[in-house]
Parts: C-alpha cells; structure tokens; sequence
C-alpha cells in the first residue's frame, strides 16, 4: 500500500469516527428537545423557564438535532462507501453552513447599532404591551426569564415599567413592577418566584403564571426590586463572557475548515487511488 492510499485510508476512518461522534451528539439533542416537548412541566420547574419559551426552545434543539444528524450521516457514509457523490455533498453543505456564519458575524459587527436599537425596540414594546393580551404571552414570558436570569428590571431601569397601564398605581398605591424584577437574595425570600414558574394548568398547557389583569403577579416598585437595567446588564454580561464567546466560534470554524479539508482532499483523490488499482488489476 502507497503512502497516499495509507493517507486516504486514515482520512476515511477519521472523518467516519468523528462524524459518527457528532450523529450521536445530533441524536442526544433531538432527543433531549423531545423531551422537553414531552414533559414540559417537569422542565418548567426544573429550569424556571415558562411554557411558550420553552416549547419554541424546545422545537429549535430538535430541528438542530435533525440537521446535525443528516450532515453526520452524509460524512460518516461518504467516507465508508468512498462516495464521492456523498462526500461532495458534505463538503457543500459545511462550505454554506461557514459561509452562513461568517456572513451572520460580519452582519452583527457592522449593523451592530442598528441591531442594538432593533433589540430595544422589541423590548419597550413587550413592556408597553406587558399583559395586554392574555393569549399572547411568549415575548413577556421569554422577558420575564431574562429579567430573572440577568437580575435586572426593565430595559433602562424600573422605570419603564411605570407607564404600563396595568401596573400603574394611584394616590394609595405605588407603582408596581412584574415578579421577575424582585430581588429575592435582598430577602432570602423565594416565595415570590414560585408563583412565576410553578406550573398551572391552561388552556394551552402548563403556564408559568397567572395571565389575568386581576391576579398578575407584581410587587411594589418601592420594595425589594433589581435597580439595573436590563441593557446595562446585557452588556456586562457580553462583555464577561466575549472571550468564551469567540472562542467557541472560532473552535466550530476550524472544527467545519478541517472537515472541509480533510472531505475535498479525499474525494479528489480517490479517482487517483481508483485508476492506480484498475491498473495493476
């Protein structure tokens, strides 16, 4: 056996044992997001992530299990068989999924403002429309998480929640703010999130709240409640974890550049190995 065709044969059996590794890691994740669909109320009190955020979550694992399995697939029995009509393929598809990720980078590097005040946008609009509607309840919930997750209150500061008509107070009350601003470590007091996330029965499943203007869970904005703003918060939080952040792109980039190589090298060159052996034959 030459060199090259000792090469390709190392080639094969890496690029098979890796992409199976990844079908396995694209099994896990469908399942996982099955999973989730499945039995959502034990998820929901066990990550405090209310239902609607949760199912979209849920479907977003298993389509990304779906499409991880296929590419693996398309490796794992191009580099076996020594198809190169397969292992064409997989080169195409890891050649569009880096180029959709560097397109995606360089789209949130220079529309970075624009993106900022789109995000903002967004935020302001679910706060002035917080519990309007009680059937759409997945943008508020999602913000509710973020809130708690962050430990912060509003976009700006608590203050933009004064102008929400449902909370608003009067000459006796003051001014209220949704569950997911109080800050329960200032109290030790973890009363207040079990009414958030502890799952109720709805009519579209398990809910993470009450929805109704009348039974809405808030606390007064003069009590225990997170004084940040959630933007400011976001980007300390971005600004800590930027190195984790770049660093596992930079890691998936040269994962798909490797397997990009390693595909194109072994499929030009198995005509080569293919006219050596008809050759000698």
């Amino acid at each position: 056996m030459s060199a090259q065709e000792s090469c390709l044969s190392l080639i094969k059996y890496f690029l098979f044992v890796f992409n199976l590794f990844f079908f396995a890691l694209g099994s896990l994740i469908f399942c996982f997001g099955i999973w989730i669909l499945i039995d959502k109320t034990s998820f929901v009190s066990f990550v405090g992530l209310s239902f609607v955020p949760l199912q979209t979550w849920s479907k977003i694992l298993a389509i990304s299990g779906v499409l991880t399995m296929g590419l693996a697939l398309l490796g794992c029995v191009g580099a076996l068989k020594e198809l190169r009509s397969l292992l064409g393929m997989y080169f195409g598809m890891l050649l569009l999924l880096f180029a959709t990720e560097i397109t995606l980078g360089i789209l949130i590097s220079t529309q970075r403002v624009r993106l900022e005040r789109r995000v903002k946008e967004l935020v302001l609009s679910t706060i002035q429309n917080y519990g309007s509607n009680p059937e759409e309840t997945a943008a508020e919930e999602s913000w509710d998480y973020a809130q708690f997750q962050l430990r912060c209150c509003g976009w700006h500061s608590p203050q933009d929640w004064f102008q929400v008509l449902i909370l608003r107070g009067n000459a006796s009350e003051a001014d209220r703010v949704p569950c997911s601003c109080y800050n329960s470590s200032a109290t030790n007091d973890s009363a207040i999130f079990d009414k958030i996330y502890s799952p109720q029965p709805g009519r579209l499943g398990p809910r993470a709240r009450p929805r109704h203007s009348t039974d809405l869970c808030s606390v007064p904005a003069n009590g225990h409640i997170y004084s940040e703003g959630c933007a400011k918060s976001l980007r300390t939080w971005l600004h800590n974890n930027l190195i984790s952040i770049v660093g596992i792109c930079l890691g998936v980039g040269l994962i798909e550049l490797g397997f990009m190589t390693l595909s194109i090298f072994m499929c030009r060159n198995l005509e080569y190995v293919y006219d050596r052996l008809a050759r000698y034959r």
